[in-house]
């Protein structure tokens, strides 16, 4: 496999994307990811306009987190075993369920630990379509520029959609009945999941042939231990920026701005990560993934600097712009590190990491923000960033040094 990704351009996106049986899964995936970021926040929104309860929300937000942590890498090893079909429609249709008797339980007023644990179901049991659709381009596209802008796309899609999700979920809370944005975001990833697996293209995707270790799976390789780690860097300082950002703007009177800042360095994200990924640096992945978190932590650094919420925006505009291009980072370093035979689960891995580091973050700034205020916390991430993007220097090698595409696609065809 190539160590190295090089730029992906305009053309690689749309051979990528026009390549044959690639329309079908594409646009369904577009449908079951939309709301990936709407699930958590819609229930939360709900269930304490519900109960009135901030408390109750928050522990069922963050047990639909630790159930989508459980549920992407479980979903994952069996996408990878039996192929995507058959375990996406089963997972939708216990989704559906689980969906439904939130819902009733929310409005029955049912105690806090069945909304908990109804939460934790429906998160293990959220159709992991992502894990699918990037693993599906392998199969579609020989190793190379185009595969990679693939990837890229993948990994700019998920961010538009976690910069629309939370918009949305706060649009439809609105609504005149408060379930709404919970029950639209559950049957549109409901709806996209199954047209993704029941599309040509997915269908003939066979069982694997591989069998890696059964206790670790994926996670046998020291490659992917060492970008799990980084993701799980990365979801750490994402999660103390977005506990922080909102307590800066509530110390400096004004709640709502909380969000708009958020969706700033989201939107810089998605700009920069697009011109990033044409010309990427450093083009070696094993040097990349350390070199992006410091350089993430150093940004983040900048937001304990602003005494005002225009400086505190123009500051995440900075810090903001090395989100996606990380994303698209371990998107393709999964290409490297990952067993035969085990995309899908080596992504749900990626994907637990990133949940389990935001909770962290999150839980550490709330404590840190309380006591010292938002400086502390962003400095306090910054130092986190560094910590971690040096072990994945010290565990680079794990990653591997720079091979051309040209000598790993005649390596693929022997």
């Amino acid at each position: 496999m190539s160590q190295s990704s090089g730029g992906a351009h305009l053309t690689d996106y749309r051979a990528a994307l026009s390549v044959p049986g690639s329309r079908g899964p594409v646009v369904a995936s577009l449908f079951a990811r939309l709301p990936i970021a709407m699930i958590g926040i819609s229930a939360l929104l709900y269930v304490q306009r519900q109960t009135g309860s901030f408390t109750t929300a928050g522990l069922v937000s963050a047990c639909t987190l630790a159930g989508v942590s459980v549920g992407s890498v479980a979903q994952g090893r069996l996408i990878d075993r039996y192929g995507p079909t058959r375990p996406l429609l089963a997972v939708a249709a216990l989704f559906t369920l689980l969906l439904a008797a939130l819902v009733v339980a929310i409005e029955s007023h049912a105690s806090t630990p069945v909304l908990a644990v109804t939460a934790a179901g429906i998160g293990v049991s959220e159709p992991m379509t992502g894990s699918a659709s990037r693993a599906l381009w392998a199969r579609l596209l020989p190793p190379g520029p185009t595969r990679d802008a693939a990837l890229s796309y993948e990994a700019i899609s998920m961010e538009v959609f976690f910069i629309l999700g939370p918009g949305l979920a706060g649009a439809l809370i609105a609504a005149p009945w408060p379930g709404t944005g919970l029950v639209i975001g559950g049957a549109c990833m409901v709806v996209g999941s199954v047209l993704f697996a029941l599309s040509p293209a997915v269908r003939t995707w066979g069982p694997g042939e591989e069998r890696p270790s059964r206790l670790l799976g994926a996670l046998a390789s020291p490659g992917l231990r060492t970008l799990a780690l980084a993701a799980g860097g990365f979801g750490m300082v994402i999660g103390f920026v977005e506990v922080a950002v909102p307590a800066a703007a509530s110390a400096a009177g004004s709640v709502a701005m909380g969000g708009l800042l958020l969706s700033l360095w989201s939107v810089s994200s998605v700009g920069f990560g697009v011109a990033y990924n044409t010309r990427p640096w450093p083009r070696s992945l094993h040097l990349r993934l350390p070199v992006l978190l410091a350089l993430f932590g150093a940004g983040v650094a900048l937001l304990a600097v602003p005494s005002s919420l225009w400086g505190l925006g123009a500051a995440l505009l900075v810090a903001g712009a090395l989100i996606t291009a990380q994303s698209t980072a371990h998107s393709v370093a999964i290409e490297l590190v990952a067993p035969r035979g085990t995309a899908a689960e080596a992504f749900g891995w990626v994907v637990t990491a990133i949940t389990l580091g935001l909770a962290f973050g999150q839980s550490m700034s709330g404590y840190l923000v309380e006591r010292s205020g938002p400086p502390l916390a962003f400095l306090t991430a910054a130092a986190c960033a560094g910590v971690v993007a040096g072990a994945v220097w010290l565990l680079r090698s794990t990653i591997g040094p720079t091979e051309p595409y040209q000598r790993r696609t005649e390596r693929v065809a022997c």
